[in-house]
């Protein structure tokens, strides 16, 4: 049987023209039969006085808006005082301010993910301006769904900056100065099937366009820009878009990814790339480069390198190398359906942070690459830089906890790079007693673990392709083994659970540490909320 599908309204800036626009829904309602909501973006409010009266009579409860209305936040000072909650509130009776961003998930299932005023460069932001850092808290804690595939509806103000590319241009803009860089970010990290916006005073439909690389990846469904006029605006452009649509929870998958006749390439892909012209020209001198992957990774990190006696006048560039892909399913490459997201608590360009899958303790952390990288020593260099950034930030977050951090790699028997992040209590033991259980446990064990300078690479000690394993102290400490036969797989865990130091034998093996998926949710959630001071990744 066939899913019902929601009848849907949604408004370009309503500029304080109230009863203009609930007027027209209701001869539209009238004529075509009840709609479920109606989605307004852009200015709700105006700085006219003449609205403060027609908004008295909606506030009063003397008139009554027809339909369920859901509104975006306010793009100017002086309209801020109409919305008294920032995290969202009832203006009126059917009328409902969303927040500042957000998911909203009604009912049906249907998911509409907003973010609500204009983008800001600075901090503090404006009450009516978002930043970068509003926006990677939103792509993060959508990002960390477990079967994340996208979301029905976006709703921002602004354009998506460079979301003509590819497509048909807008005729009544100026496509130099319109648009959000940071929306184009949001936008082509949680893939809407619908994205609503106004501000410019046009309508403009964009061709549809596709969220995967063909023959890259697997299908994906496509997405939609709607940008609508102003209400009542005397040159007749549209300013309501009716349109039906079933959750995509609800769909059958092979009829969520059909691709319409006049699909196009994704404008984001694009303009990430121009946005890094420059960077670009200088990373054909790199010897890896970092990938592209199902969300925006347009930021490149990365020093330049010179190719040792090959940069002369006649030596053809390096050209980028991608990272390799992976053989089968792989359980860490957040593109992956396998990737456990809810565990996500932190996404940067090139790496994220993710909770342990029956850690040692509750915050027991991972860094891991986001493409597809076997070891550190097969990293790019812009991801070890950003592995470092991670290191720096975490080691801070649990010094202000009064822990230490212990670090921990296995380069055998796995396919995607894990960094271990074991905190451990500064009354627990001394770095020093850390560093003797490994070097104890490994005698034991017959395993050679050599202490490595402190500040050498291992990029300097072992080739790519190479098993080994690698512990980092908190001191900056290295100790090393080059593995060459059978090498036990919870060595380090072994080790750290020991009397010596946690004193939780009974945790070494992670399969016998398991939990809920709610209660997993719930601890990502509390470090996510925790680490947030120390994140870097959430500052653009």
């Amino acid at each position: 049987m066939a899913e019902p599908s929601l009848r849907l309204l949604a408004c370009g800036d309503v500029d304080g023209k109230f009863d203009i626009l609930f007027n027209r829904v209701r001869a539209i309602q009238k004529k075509s039969g009840q709609f479920d909501l109606l989605l307004c973006v852009g200015n709700f409010f105006s700085t006219n006085p003449a609205t403060e009266v027609e908004w008295k009579e909606y506030k009063t409860g003397a008139k009554k808006a027809p339909i369920h209305t859901y509104v975006l936040g306010a793009n100017n000072q002086d309209t801020v005082k109409y919305f008294e909650e920032a995290d969202g509130c009832e203006l009126a009776e059917n009328i409902t301010y969303l927040g500042r961003k957000g998911l909203f998930t009604g009912a049906s299932g249907l998911q509409i993910a907003y973010l609500s005023g204009t983008e800001s460069h600075s901090e503090p932001a404006p009450a009516y301006s978002f930043t970068g850092k509003d926006v990677a808290s939103l792509k993060t804690s959508l990002l960390s769904q477990s079967n994340f595939k996208g979301v029905d509806i976006l709703l921002t103000s602004p354009w998506p900056k460079d979301v003509w590319n590819y497509g048909n241009i807008p005729g009544e803009v100026d496509t130099k100065r319109c648009g959000s860089t940071l929306v184009s970010s949001l936008s082509m990290a949680i893939k809407p099937r619908y994205h609503f916006a106004a501000l410019e005073g046009a309508n403009y439909e964009r061709l549809p366009y596709r969220n995967h690389i063909v023959l890259q990846e697997n299908a994906q469904h496509v997405s939609r820009f709607i940008s609508l006029a102003n209400v009542g605006n005397t040159s007749k452009r549209k300013y309501l878009y009716a349109f039906s649509v079933i959750p995509m929870h609800c769909m059958d998958s092979a009829e969520l990814v059909k691709q319409p006749l006049d699909v196009t390439e994704n404008p984001f892909r694009k303009s990430g790339k121009e946005a890094n012209k420059s960077k670009q020209s200088r990373l054909a001198e790199e010897d890896e480069a970092a990938p592209q992957f199902f969300f925006d990774l347009s930021k490149q990190h990365g020093k330049k390198r010179h190719s040792g006696g090959r940069d002369g006048p006649h030596s053809q560039p390096k050209q980028p190398r991608k990272a390799p892909q992976p053989t089968g399913p792989c359980w860490f490459c957040l593109a992956s359906p396998e990737v456990e997201k809810h565990l996500v608590v932190s996404i940067g360009t090139n790496c994220y942070v993710a909770l342990a899958k029956g850690g040692l303790l509750p915050d027991h952390i991972l860094i891991l690459p986001i493409g597809h990288y076997q070891s550190t020593v097969d990293l790019a260099s812009d991801v070890v830089e950003e592995v470092d950034q991670y290191k720096t930030a975490l080691k801070k977050f649990f010094k202000s906890m009064k822990k230490r951090c212990v670090l921990f790699e296995r380069n055998y028997r796995s396919q995607h790079l894990q960094l271990q992040v074991v905190p451990v209590p500064l009354n627990c033991c001394a770095t020093e007693d850390i560093k003797e259980a490994f070097i104890l446990q490994a005698q034991e064990q017959q395993i050679e673990l050599l202490e490595i300078p402190e500040h050498s690479d291992i990029k300097q000690i072992v080739q790519p392709g190479t098993p080994y394993f690698y512990v980092e102290l908190d001191n900056g400490e290295k100790l090393f083994h080059r593995i060459k036969k059978n090498f036990p797989l919870q060595f380090g865990r072994e080790v750290l659970a020991s009397e010596a130091i946690l004193n939780i034998p009974t945790r070494a093996d992670w399969r016998e540490c398991k939990s809920t998926k709610d209660e997993e949710e719930t601890l990502a959630k509390a470090f996510r909320e925790s680490f947030e001071p120390f994140d870097f990744s959430l500052a653009e």
